[in-house]
């Protein structure tokens, strides 16, 4: 659904998203779910002139075993990791 959104926002004259830091994060049960669906928006974004940001790449697999469900907070402390180490990257990334 998202895709979509972006492609029906890539015919717009003025595009929002033009130069545009963006990161992106999935999640997903299985191994690749969140790598193809990374794949695919990264190629929508090419169209609507976005500034992907683009490593390190954060791809959760097998949620289910690092996301508390009652609290959506994330309780393995690798991944806690992992994702503070990509955000202070995108700090950077949006300040050049």
């Amino acid at each position: 659904m998202l895709k979509n959104a972006i492609d029906w926002l890539s015919r717009l004259p003025k595009q929002p998203f033009a130069n545009k830091p963006v990161l992106i994060q999935s999640a997903s049960q299985g191994a690749f779910g969140g790598v193809r669906a990374q794949l695919h928006l990264r190629h929508s974004l090419v169209f609507v002139e976005a500034r992907t940001f683009n490593r390190p790449e954060v791809i959760f697999a097998a949620v289910r075993t690092k996301v508390d469900p009652a609290t959506g907070e994330v309780t393995d402390p690798a991944t806690r990791g992992f994702i503070a180490d990509q955000l202070k990257a995108f700090a950077a990334f949006v300040r050049r």
